[in-house]
């Protein structure tokens, strides 16, 4: 019976552990999916007419608006490198043609000694000419390859660093919705992918002057030829404008499945899911289901695939048709007589040239365009603006609490989401109160606590500090007023040290200040068995890391509690993973050193509740009852009742 017993715990323990919840969550989550077809088209997906695509472009100025904040010199000497690139192709051309007219020239010439005349000293002149102009265009390509490259990490880093800004700076409301993720996650591909347009856009205009050198030379030959080669390459263009514009809606209306690839490869090798997928034999399971995900996608991209190359290839033919119609009228000319050799060379190289770069231009601009719409996504994302913030002239934070938090039939149910979470919710806490929240899981008791850091802002009633609506003050001190350590802390893998201090980064060079913290949260006794000390590496994604067990971290995170020296301190539920003697120690600690700030305490160990000045009790997002330990185990309520339940299982 003991065994059976002994064993039911674990197993429960097992299933009611942080990490076996979320995996939980992901395999419900992941049941309930419905894939529809693999023939490109899903849920989300977008159609984009060429009106649409050309309206993108205006996204272009911010983007290198972007690109010049990160760097204006280095993008200006881009710039400056790939105009005089553009004109080395009609230079070296002409240089070829009068290469060729000389070589005609001195081999029809009735001097036998033609190799030490003048013409001969021209030619190698015109030779070295061309040489020179070789290394210049390889120097140039070279060097904007470097500029290239060092502006794309610039841009690159400037990107993720406004994303993480811009994460910072929006409500947490966002991160619980699925629709924000797929515009994060769309926003977050364009760190990289971005300087590939940036690439491009620069290129686009550096072949643009070298197409206006070209023609403008062989305009003088026949103005309709560069008409003909023009309409013949405009199927092309929009065969690829079409499939570049069935690439974006596919990747736009697989967001979602991108996803869920992503976060499946992290469930299914993951130093935070490790124990599960063993226990529960859940590696089939995701790699079935990343297996089965990534086909539908590689099915419905290969589709996509296919169809664009059969086509571009079909319509890159009618292109060939009119470069080769212009090389036979040249040639035909060459012939009677009208164009020398030289001639022939240079106009069919011309010719040539332009054909390929605008060709190359006309696919580029579709590609551009379509890029431009990703920048739309980027743009969209980092111009939201969150709805909980400071006011026009919000009040500064008290520096001393004299009335408290007061809370007047407060109601709240999260986005999107009928079912009320708390429901007519009225109580004060006063200064220097110890505050203990107790109820069943979904009480409601840490959305209180979101509440009371403005997380989120009441749907109903109001939270009045010092008699004034907590929405009056100014947002960033009441935060920096507060401090929270949340049962799903995070595990910093930083330093020892570090990870104290996230509690008050702005004082993380304050050494004294952080081992007093850790004192305060026992977390020294922790520290000192590290070979570094308070500089050690804890957490094992790198070099010379070292894990710690999970008392041993939620230690560490309480520490950040002391670290912030707040008015308000908020512990939710942190010492889940310590046994009943060190989250009393922890507990009693706590409740001494905060004896003039306000606290709140979220825990289910009654032993520990009771230490508190008094005890609200939370039932299904109602204030069920309030007072001291004794005066609830009197009144032989509900908090009577558990009290009774948890100690009958320690006798």
């Amino acid at each position: 019976m003991l065994s059976n017993k002994i064993s039911t715990n674990y197993q429960l323990s097992i299933f009611n552990s942080p990490s076996t919840k979320k995996l939980s969550k992901l395999i419900k989550y992941l049941m309930q999916q419905r894939r529809k077809s693999t023939s490109g088209t899903h849920v989300g997906a977008i159609s984009l007419d060429f009106k649409e695509r050309l309206g993108a472009l205006s996204n272009l100025p911010e983007f290198f608006s972007l690109i010049l904040s990160c760097d204006r010199s280095l993008t200006v000497f881009n710039i400056l490198l790939r105009v005089i690139r553009a004109s080395l192709p009609l230079t070296m051309l002409y240089v070829g043609k009068l290469i060729i007219d000389e070589i005609v020239q001195i081999s029809v010439s009735e001097n036998v000694h033609a190799v030490e005349n003048q013409e001969m000293s021209f030619l190698m002149s015109l030779v070295l000419i061309e040489l020179g102009l070789a290394v210049l265009s390889d120097f140039l390509g070279r060097g904007i390859a470097l500029v290239d490259s060092l502006l794309g990490d610039l841009v690159s880093h400037e990107i993720s660093l406004r994303l993480m800004q811009q994460s910072a700076r929006l409500d947490l409301e966002c991160f619980e919705d699925a629709e924000f993720y797929d515009k994060l996650e769309r926003a977050r591909r364009q760190a990289s992918s971005r300087i590939l347009l940036m690439s491009q856009t620069l290129t686009q205009l550096q072949d643009a002057i070298t197409v206006l050198f070209l023609a403008a030379a062989l305009i003088t030959l026949n103005a309709w030829l560069l008409l003909l080669l023009a309409i013949t390459l405009i199927p092309a263009f929009l065969g690829e404008t079409h499939f570049n514009s069935q690439s974006y809606s596919l990747m736009y209306g697989w967001t979602q499945e991108r996803r869920e690839l992503d976060y499946l490869r992290f469930a299914g090798a993951s130093d935070e899911t490790a124990k599960e997928i063993k226990i529960f034999g859940l590696s089939d399971f995701f790699g079935n289901r990343y297996k089965k995900l990534a086909g539908e996608y590689y099915h419905a991209n290969k589709n996509l695939s296919v169809r664009r190359a059969t086509w571009g290839g079909l319509l890159s033919i009618i292109g060939s048709l009119g470069y080769y119609s212009a090389y036979v009228v040249i040639i035909f000319r060459t012939l009677n007589g009208e164009l020398s050799l030289g001639d022939l060379i240079f106009l069919s190289g011309s010719f040539l040239r332009l054909r390929s770069l605008m060709e190359s231009i006309l696919i580029r601009f579709s590609s551009i365009s379509d890029g431009a719409l990703y920048l739309k996504d980027l743009f969209d994302f980092l111009e939201m603006e969150p709805n909980i913030s400071s006011r026009k002239n919000a009040l500064p934070f008290p520096e001393i609490i004299r009335d408290g938090f007061t809370f007047e039939k407060v109601s709240f149910r999260y986005p999107q989401t009928e079912q009320w979470v708390l429901r007519d919710i009225s109580f004060t806490l006063h200064p220097g109160e110890k505050l203990a929240l107790v109820g069943e899981n979904g009480a409601g008791k840490t959305t209180l606590v979101k509440l009371l850091t403005r997380l989120y802002d009441p749907d109903e009633g109001q939270i009045l500090l010092e008699g004034h609506d907590l929405r009056d003050y100014d947002l960033n001190g009441l935060r920096d007023a507060v401090g929270v350590i949340f049962q799903d802390y995070v595990r910093y893998h930083l330093s020892a040290g570090e990870n104290i201090a996230v509690g008050r980064i702005e004082e993380r060079n304050d050494e004294a200040r952080i081992v007093e913290a850790a004192q305060r949260s026992l977390a020294d006794k922790v520290i000192d068995k590290l070979p570094g000390g308070y500089n050690h590496m804890i957490g094992r994604w790198f070099k010379q890391g070292t894990n710690l067990s999970g008392g041993e971290w939620q230690k560490i995170a309480i520490a950040r509690a002391y670290m912030r020296n707040a008015q308000l301190l908020i512990l939710d539920e942190p010492t889940a993973a310590l046994d009943a003697r060190a989250e009393h120690e922890v507990f009693r600690r706590f409740v001494e050193l905060t004896y003039d700030k306000c606290a709140v305490l979220i825990s289910h160990r009654f032993s520990t509740v009771r230490m508190a000045d008094r005890i609200i009790v939370f039932h299904e997002g109602k204030l069920l009852e309030h007072g001291t330990h004794e005066e609830l185990l009197a009144s032989e309520g509900q908090y009577s009742e558990l009290f009774n339940l948890q100690a009958e299982g320690y006798r």
